[in-house]
C-alpha cells in the first residue's frame, strides 16, 4: 500500500525540525572552536579555515546536490544529510587536527546546503500560503540554535567543550528519525542555464563586503571578543549573543521590510550599514555587549534589503539569476571572512580589525545607494 503523501504544510514543517535539529552542531563550533583550538589541536589560522570550508564548499559543491536531491527526492536526501550532521557532530566530540576536522566541515556544508533546500523547496512547493510556510519554517529552524547556544555554552563550562557535542549529535540523530516522515517524490528541476561568472554589481559588493564583515570576522571574532573582556563568563555571554542572532530574525527581518517599503530599501540599506560601521567600532572597543547586541539587531533589520534591491534592478526573469549569484557573493565574503579573523586577529588591534570592517560595510552601501 502506498504511503500517504502529507500535506505541504506538514512536510514543510517536518523539513524544518530536522535543520533545526542539526544545525546546532554548526553554531556551538563557530562559539567553541576559537576560543580552544588547542583542546582541538589546532591553530587559530587553522581555526578560521575550518568555520570557512562549509560555506566554501557549498559554493563548488551546490549543483551536485541539487541534482541528488532533485533525483531522489527529500526524504532520502535529508536522512542522509541529517546523518552526515550526526557524523559530523560525533566528529567534533571525539577527533583532533586540523585534516580530519576539515574533513567533517566539509561533509557538513554538503549537508546544509541539502538541508536548506529542502526546507526552501517545500516551503514554496504550492503558491498558496507560500510567504507564510517560508516564515514560519525560519522560525522552527531558528529555535534549534536559539536554544542550543547558551545551553552549550553552560554545559562546555562544567564539561569543556568536546562533550557538548555528543549531544548535539544524538539530536541529529533524532533528525534522521524525523526525515523519515518527508515525502520521497524526486522533483522536476530545469536544466542548468551554464550561466558564466560574472562580475559583481554594487548590491553584490556590498553583500560579499557584509559577509566577509557580519557572517564572518564578527561572529569568528565574537568569542574572542568575549574572551578578553569577560574572562571566565566569556563562553555564557557569547553564547547568549549568538542566540540574541536568531531571535532577532525571527522579531525584526519583517519589520525591516516593513520600513523599507515606506522609506525606500536603499536609503534602509545605507542607514543600517553607517550604523554597524558604528556598532563594530564599538565592538571592537570593548563595548562587547552593546556593540554586538547592536550589530546582530542591525544584521536582522538589513536581511529583507538586499533580496528587494536585487529584484528591484533586475525585473523579468533575469531576477531568479541575479538572486542566485548575489547569494554566491555572499557565501564568498562569509568564507573568507573567518580565514580573515584568524590571520588579522591574533597580530592586530581588534579595535582597528572591526572598525575597518565597519567602514568596508558603510562605503560598500554608499556606492550600492549612489549607483541606482
Amino acid at each position: 500500500m502506498p504511503a500517504v503523501k502529507p500535506s505541504v504544510d506538514a512536510a514543510s514543517r517536518r523539513s524544518a525540525i530536522v535543520l533545526a535539529l542539526c544545525l546546532p552542531s554548526d553554531v556551538l563550533l563557530y562559539l567553541l572552536l576559537p576560543m580552544h583550538v588547542q583542546a582541538f589541536g589546532i591553530s587559530l589560522a587553522q581555526a578560521g579555515v575550518l568555520l570557512a570550508a562549509n560555506r566554501l564548499v557549498r559554493i563548488f559543491g551546490y549543483s551536485y546536490v541539487v541534482r541528488y536531491y532533485a533525483r531522489h527526492g527529500d526524504r532520502p536526501t535529508v536522512m542522509l544529510a541529517a546523518a552526515t550532521a550526526t557524523v559530523c557532530a560525533l566528529g567534533n566530540a571525539v577527533i583532533s587536527g586540523f585534516w580530519w576536522l576539515l574533513i567533517l566541515r566539509l561533509g557538513w556544508g554538503l549537508a546544509y546546503a541539502a538541508l536548506n533546500l529542502s526546507t526552501q523547496v517545500l516551503a514554496t512547493s504550492e503558491p498558496a500560503g507560500a510567504a507564510h510556510r517560508s516564515g514560519r519554517s525560519r522560525a522552527y529552524i531558528a529555535i534549534g540554535p536559539m536554544l542550543a547556544l547558551p545551553v552549550g555554552a553552560l554545559i562546555s563550562i562544567q564539561f569543556g567543550p568536546r562533550p557538548v557535542f555528543i549531544v548535539l549529535a544524538l539530536a541529529a540523530l533524532l533528525g534522521c528519525w524525523v526525515a523519515r516522515g518527508l515525502p520521497g517524490l524526486a522533483h522536476v528541476m530545469p536544466t542548468a542555464s551554464g550561466r558564466r561568472f560574472k562580475a559583481p554589481d554594487s548590491v553584490a559588493i556590498w553583500s560579499f563586503v557584509e559577509g566577509v564583515a557580519l557572517d564572518g570576522l564578527f561572529i569568528f571574532g565574537l568569542s574572542l571578543q568575549a574572551q578578553a573582556v569577560m574572562g571566565t563568563n566569556a563562553v555564557l555571554v557569547a553564547g547568549v549573543l549568538l542566540a540574541l542572532r536568531y531571535v532577532s530574525e525571527m522579531l525584526l527581518s519583517p519589520l525591516g521590510g516593513r520600513l523599507a517599503d515606506h522609506v525606500g530599501a536603499v536609503n534602509m540599506l545605507v542607514v543600517c550599514s553607517v550604523l554597524t560601521c558604528i556598532a563594530l567600532t564599538a565592538f571592537g572597543s570593548h563595548w562587547l555587549i552593546l556593540g554586538a547586541a547592536s550589530v546582530l539587531i542591525l544584521r536582522a533589520v538589513q536581511l529583507p534589503l538586499v533580496t528587494t534591491l536585487v529584484a528591484q534592478r533586475n525585473p523579468g526573469p533575469g531576477r531568479v539569476q541575479a538572486l542566485a549569484a548575489n547569494a554566491v557573493w555572499r557565501d564568498i565574503g562569509a568564507g573568507l571572512g573567518p580565514l580573515l579573523a584568524g590571520v588579522l586577529l591574533p597580530v592586530a588591534s581588534a579595535t582597528w580589525v572591526f572598525a575597518g570592517a565597519g567602514l568596508a560595510v558603510a562605503l560598500s552601501a554608499i556606492v550600492c545607494g549612489l549607483r541606482k
